[in-house]
């Protein structure tokens, strides 16, 4: 595991109250994803997964103004049902980007990892960047706020899928 360096990465760290394999589904099937992954009223409008080292992980989010914002990465590590490395750093195939021309105004890796817990999954995501100037940017974005309001999402998402017959 990464081992969190304050100037340089962020981290959100909670008790979610479901089972790691429900937050395994929610973040791993595009049909799961798009209800959940950005705070509402933005919604996310497209998602494509392919889950592997490589493989695609691209959504496309509204902002309440209907401005579309397309999010493009690659997966770097994946352990099923524990953890999910992807960076926006790459394309996939492990294709560099190049910024600024990759529609992206920081690059950064995140590390999401979900273990079991008396109370559910502890659900960890830290976002880890190269520099504090990265850092800041997503922080001022809401990193903390938006990632917990998402995290939140998941889990009421889950359990009304998972409630039903």
């Amino acid at each position: 595991m990464h081992t969190l360096n304050p100037k340089l990465d962020l981290m959100l760290e909670r008790v979610a109250e479901i089972p790691p394999e429900w937050v395994w589904k929610a973040w791993t099937r595009p049909d799961l994803l798009k209800p959940w992954f950005c705070p509402r009223p933005w919604t996310t409008v497209e998602c494509e997964i392919d889950l592997r080292p490589g493989g695609i992980f691209r959504t496309v989010m509204r902002s309440p103004e209907g401005q579309l914002i397309p999010n493009q990465g690659c997966y770097l590590e994946i352990v099923e049902k524990r953890k999910i490395v992807w960076t926006n750093a790459l394309f996939p195939g492990f294709r560099p980007v190049e910024p600024p021309n990759s529609g992206v105004d920081f690059l950064f890796t995140a590390i999401v990892t979900m273990e079991p817990h008396p109370r559910g999954t502890q659900y960890t995501a830290m976002a880890i960047h190269k520099d504090e100037q990265d850092r800041k940017k997503h922080e001022a974005l809401g990193f903390k706020e938006g990632w917990g309001i998402a995290l939140d999402q998941l889990v009421s998402h889950m359990k009304a899928i998972e409630a039903r017959p």
